[in-house]
């Protein structure tokens, strides 16, 4: 195991890279551009030196030892993302780099509360009814922007909830299902070879699909009621171990899915366009076919950066940034952000196996099991692997509600990991 010192100088190297990438980036897209914008230059330096004053900060503790990979890995993903933003919406650059300072403060705010998380867990009850109330809010007072209607508008400043409902959700499931393990691992009724418990113990599981529908019916946000729903299956499994509630959850998604295809043209015409977005290649299906497209002409190397047309693919620095980057950095590059990805869901899958208690576990396991599904759902959709969700791509894609929430995600991972050593 590596002294708190090591630990310390691993992290502080790594972020010196991630911060030579994020001044190289900014740099090559402005030379391409023929010009530099010194306050680009300026708003990326102040970014790496918060990324260490964070560090320090949350090393302030000489025998923290936290996960040293979790902050570095995160930037990485934040300088390939502000890269690409500089390229697709040189005018969101500053405003996405604000975003991302104030989700390193609520990282650092969230670090601190998290080493609590055995005692805020105990009012669990409270925690889901904020998630259900945020959810509630987009649902009945929601904005369609992109046509999903997940938005909030108060004057200039609109933000999704759904992003923050996500994190009191997964403590509500986590202290919830860790104190009904037992029962949930104890089938009473079975439906041919498929065991559940008695109904009032499977509750939330239903809550949740019903929640999962109204967001498909009324926000028209397929991607975020696949993705609350698959997380809050998948947490059960891991508190349970019964593979039935996957099978009974599945079946139950599908047949509300089936339902609003034939009732409801929104999620019809994203079902439609993925099986066959050929036959509107102009329309409805515009922004797929320029998506593979893109992925075509990439290549290997891609065509460099500023080189590309990923400008002809609608809404392209938020819904089909992946797109983008496949375009202008090739196999190559779309190679080093899967790769990155994969390091950050490995080490929060490690922290919740090393976790110090259940409820840790189920906690540091949902956590990791939502950022793995919002990656691979966003990443199917944009190469047609699966329909298209409208959510957006984890550190890169521009949005501040995503941005916050995200560090606060990973927050909650670090202070997880702080209570327990991870190997590097």
């Amino acid at each position: 195991m590596q002294s708190s010192d090591s630990i310390r100088r691993c992290e502080r190297g790594l972020l010196f890279i991630a911060g030579l990438i994020l001044l190289n980036g900014i740099a090559a897209v402005q030379l391409a551009g023929g010009s530099i914008n010194l306050s680009y230059l300026a708003a990326s330096v102040a970014l790496c030196l918060a990324w260490f004053a964070a560090h320090n900060i949350v090393r302030s503790n000489k025998g923290c030892k936290g996960d040293p990979l979790l902050l570095p890995t995160v930037a990485v993903l934040v300088a390939i993302g502000l890269t690409i933003i500089l390229r697709l919406k040189p005018q969101l650059f500053l405003m996405q780099t604000l975003w991302v300072a104030i989700g390193l403060v609520a990282f650092l705010v969230v670090c601190n509360l998290g080493r609590r998380l055995e005692e805020i867990a105990i009012y669990k009850y409270t925690l889901g009814m904020i998630g259900i109330v945020l959810l509630l809010a987009t649902i009945l007072f929601g904005v369609e922007v992109g046509g999903n209607k997940n938005w909030i508008v108060l004057g200039p400043v609109r933000f999704q909830p759904s992003e923050f409902a996500k994190l009191f959700i997964i403590l509500f499931l986590a202290s919830y299902l860790n104190e009904r393990r037992e029962v949930l691992a104890f089938a009473t009724r079975h439906f041919g070879p498929l065991g559940i418990p008695q109904m009032r113990f499977i509750g939330p599981l239903v809550l949740v699909w019903g929640f999962a529908m109204l967001m498909l019916i009324f926000q028209r946000d397929l991607g975020s009621a696949l993705l609350y729903f698959a997380t809050t299956l998948i947490m059960v499994y891991l508190a349970s171990g019964r593979i039935s509630y996957i099978v009974i959850g599945v079946i139950l998604f599908l047949a509300g899915a089936v339902i609003c295809y034939y009732i409801f043209p929104h999620v019809r015409t994203r079902v439609d366009i993925w099986l066959n977005p050929w036959a509107d290649p102009m329309g409805r299906a515009y922004q797929i076919v320029q998506s593979l497209f893109a992925f075509g002409a990439g290549g290997i190397l891609g065509s460099g950066l500023t080189y590309g047309f990923p400008d002809s693919i609608p809404e392209v620095h938020t819904d089909f940034v992946f797109a983008a980057i496949a375009e202008e950095m090739g196999f190559v590059g779309v190679a080093a952000v899967l790769t990155t990805y994969q390091i950050l869901i490995y080490r929060a899958f490690r922290i919740a196996l090393k976790a110090i208690s259940p409820l840790l576990t189920l906690v540091a396991g949902g956590l990791a099991v939502f950022l793995a599904l919002q990656i691979f759902l966003i990443i199917g959709g944009v190469v047609k692997f699966v329909p298209l969700t409208g959510i957006t791509l984890p550190f890169i894609s521009y949005g501040g509600s995503s941005v916050v929430s995200n560090f606060m995600l990973v927050g909650l991972l670090f202070a997880v990991s702080e209570m327990r050593a991870v190997d590097a």
